[in-house]
């Protein structure tokens, strides 16, 4: 089965992640998407053959509004999502996000995106009207299927890659991961 079916199928089967996208969709943002760790340890969990979810400490809600990027708006929103749901939501309007890296400012969520620190984090879901769900992935899915955590040499923070994987545990959490320095995949 070609991955972006595979990702779709385990999300469509998951209950916590579906309600989770209908009450992002709800809110009507411009280019949103569920993202991060959402998409990215539910193919660690199934790559791993845990039986259930491993739990999510936030859900990265992200969108791309330049008319209005304030951070007051993203934690809005936030209260918002927890009024509907009290999941761990974590907002943030990726056109202001460059600022933080000091880049020139992005395109798009799928750029903005392109430039996080791991290949595999760098991938989120969306549902569309008719329920569909759309992928944007933007450094493609391949890294996801090989157990790895690719550094992204699109971000060229290496001291920020190796905090990251320590800080959030993941060679604990999933013990066939491998950490990885080069080789970006294909865009989807």
């Amino acid at each position: 089965m070609p991955q972006q079916q595979q990702i779709i199928e385990w999300i469509q089967s998951d209950s916590q992640r579906m309600e989770a996208l209908r009450h992002a969709r709800q809110l009507g943002l411009s280019q949103w998407c569920l993202a991060a760790g959402f998409v990215r340890n539910l193919v660690w969990d199934r790559l791993q053959d845990y039986a259930d979810s491993t739990a999510l400490n936030d859900i990265d809600l992200v969108y791309f509004d330049r008319d209005n990027i304030h951070p007051q708006r993203d934690k809005e929103l936030e209260a918002q999502l927890l009024m509907q749901s009290p999941l761990p939501w974590s907002v943030k309007n990726q056109a202001r996000m460059h600022l933080r890296s000091n880049r020139p400012p992005y395109l798009n969520t799928a750029d903005a995106i392109s430039y996080w620190v791991e290949v595999e984090t760098a991938i989120g879901v969306r549902l569309e009207a008719d329920d569909s769900l759309t992928l944007i992935a933007p450094l493609g899915l391949q890294a996801l299927f090989t157990s790895t955590i690719t550094f992204n040499d699109k971000n060229g923070d290496l001291a920020t890659f190796h905090q990251r994987v320590t800080d959030k545990g993941w060679l604990s959490l999933w013990p066939k991961l491998r950490l990885v320095y080069s080789g970006q995949s294909q865009a989807i």
